[in-house]
């Protein structure tokens, strides 16, 4: 009689024999399934849109040497890590350039034969006339670097709970059957009737928490190993944009010149101005 209830129903009849223990487990587990179903579901979305827009974002910004290009064409890749870090660096880098600026006074705008703008980051530093200076570089460095660490913090938001189910779930169903195990013998000695019939019961029941247990660690596992390794994808692409990033704004607008050099523009600047400001006294008389 026991077998065809075990091949046909056999949850739904360890269920129903269980302690309050066991019955208290298997809804523990089942509430960690919910959140770790929910973590699967809403990160495996948040994974995929990732993926998919840094790789439009990195061809777009492949594309032009200028590293405020993107951002000056008003271009979206929402959900982009990478574009989230860029959008930190272009707006600190534009403001960097609009109150703290170095005038460049020996630079030329420079086009290619064709007449459109030379893609080169050599031609474009050149053709560059405002710029900042290392200090503000330094500024720039510090948002992308608290950017990057942002972005890779929001990948891995919910990967407790995933590590969580593969790690604590089959103990916290282990801890069931055994406490299940102990009241089935425990009832069995004070009935004085050792007999398969009088143990089934008890043991299925006892039983049913390892499998919830397991139930709930095994897509949890599987889910969270390939979480892990394309977060850790999406980081090392991050890092790397960061580090090419940081290197293309040096290149392009920071201010290297010669001590020398900015002294002499410097007061190029200043007589140009005074220069000015005699002619208009001029015409006022």
């Amino acid at each position: 009689m026991i077998y065809p209830i075990l091949a046909s129903n056999a949850a739904v009849y360890a269920i129903q024999n269980a302690t309050t223990e066991g019955k208290i487990t298997v809804v523990v587990l089942l509430i960690l399934s919910l959140f770790s179903w929910t973590i699967i579901i809403t990160k495996f979305r948040q994974l995929m849109i990732a993926r998919k827009a840094t790789k439009g974002f990195l061809a777009a910004y492949a594309s032009t040497r200028d590293p405020l290009d993107i951002a000056r064409k008003e271009q979206s890749f929402e959900g982009a890590p990478a574009y989230q870090l860029y959008i930190r660096g272009a707006d600190e880098l534009a403001y960097q350039l609009k109150n703290n600026p170095v005038e460049v006074m020996s630079a030329a705008p420079v086009s290619a034969d064709n007449g459109e703008p030379h893609t080169n980051t050599d031609f474009l530093a050149r053709s560059v006339t405002t710029k900042i200076s290392m200090a503000s570089f330094d500024a720039v460095k510090v948002i992308l670097e608290e950017a990057a660490a942002g972005e890779a913090m929001a990948l891995e938001k919910g990967m407790i709970v995933l590590s969580t189910a593969v790690a604590g779930g089959p103990f916290i169903g282990l801890l069931g059957t055994v406490w299940g195990v102990m009241s089935t013998f425990a009832g069995i000695a004070e009935s004085k009737a050792a007999t398969l019939t009088a143990m089934a019961p008890g043991v299925a029941a006892a039983l049913v928490a390892t499998v919830t247990g397991l139930l709930v660690a095994i897509p949890a596992m599987f889910a969270y190993n390939f979480m892990v390794t394309t977060i850790r994808h999406l980081t090392q692409e991050l890092d790397g944009f960061a580090s090419r990033y940081a290197n293309q704004i040096e290149h392009v607008y920071v201010d290297h010149r010669p001590l020398s050099e900015e002294i002499r523009d410097a007061n190029e600047v200043l007589a140009a101005r005074i220069t000015g400001a005699l002619k208009s006294s001029e015409s006022l008389v």
